[in-house]
């Protein structure tokens, strides 16, 4: 399996002989407004990506975790070709049809393609009034014969949820998405420091990669700042905290090369 980190909750993943585009976000810097209600008033994406666009719709397959505009922008519902296989949650199942894509599979609680299964996870946006209306989000565990089972958690916060993904599926690799996103009010909406150190301990084997950083205005943990913090915690080696553009291998042992 290769992880590619492209830019916040864009990740481009080869796994059991396919390509899988992870929430693509593909608007050149400033092209959207800042989130409203938050704690600055910078445009977004707040840096340009730095790998072409004609290499991540080289892709077989999206995976969606939901349609909030940082993981599924217009740029990207233009450029994808309509008849590209399109997983998703349920929910989002309809609005995708209704921007011409074809191919749409809602992951209801597992589904396979060839001998790829992907089971779909839930999360937490957020607490309180805030994480309800954020809407559902999810995330999804791969798994294949001869891969590392991967789990990608997608928009959520340390919660029930993701403790019993991590236990029921004990994946070798997790992408996190972190940056501690907030509003004025209310508490994070995605992980924080802390956050990161309860999976990490969930699952002491695993490698964790953090992405959805310092790319989106509200998302405010900064990578130099949960680098240093999990270095205290004697978790440098198996907390990764990715540039854009960053790769990463893994075999099922879940070691790196």
């Amino acid at each position: 399996m290769k992880i590619q980190i492209i830019r916040h909750a864009t990740h481009y993943i080869e796994y059991d002989g396919k390509k899988l585009l992870v929430d693509p976000m593909l608007s050149p810097a400033g092209a959207m407004p800042p989130v409203a209600n938050t704690p600055n008033s910078f445009a977004n994406p707040t840096v340009n990506l730095n790998v072409p666009v004609s290499h991540l719709l080289q892709a077989d397959a999206v995976l969606l975790t939901h349609t909030h505009p940082d993981h599924f922008d217009a740029v990207a519902a233009a450029l994808l070709p309509k008849d590209i296989v399109f997983f998703c949650q349920p929910e989002d199942a309809g609005k995708l049809r209704d921007q011409g894509f074809r191919d749409v599979r809602p992951v209801e609680s597992d589904i396979a393609w060839d001998s790829l299964s992907i089971v779909r996870t839930s999360g937490q946006h957020g607490t309180g009034e805030i994480g309800k209306r954020m809407g559902p989000v999810s995330g999804f565990v791969l798994n294949a014969p001869g891969e590392p089972v991967l789990y990608i958690a997608g928009d959520t916060i340390w919660c029930p949820e993701v403790e019993q993904a991590l236990a029921q599926h004990k994946p070798d690799v997790v992408v996190l998405f972190g940056g501690s996103a907030q509003f004025l009010q209310g508490g994070p909406i995605t992980m924080n420091k802390a956050d990161v150190a309860k999976v990490a301990g969930a699952v002491p084997d695993a490698q964790v990669i953090v992405a959805h950083m310092e790319a989106w205005n509200h998302c405010l943990l900064r990578r130099e700042d949960l680098r240093a913090y999990a270095a205290g915690l004697g978790l440098a080696e198996r907390v990764l905290v990715p540039e854009d553009g960053e790769s990463f291998r893994f075999h099922p042992s879940s070691s790196r090369v």
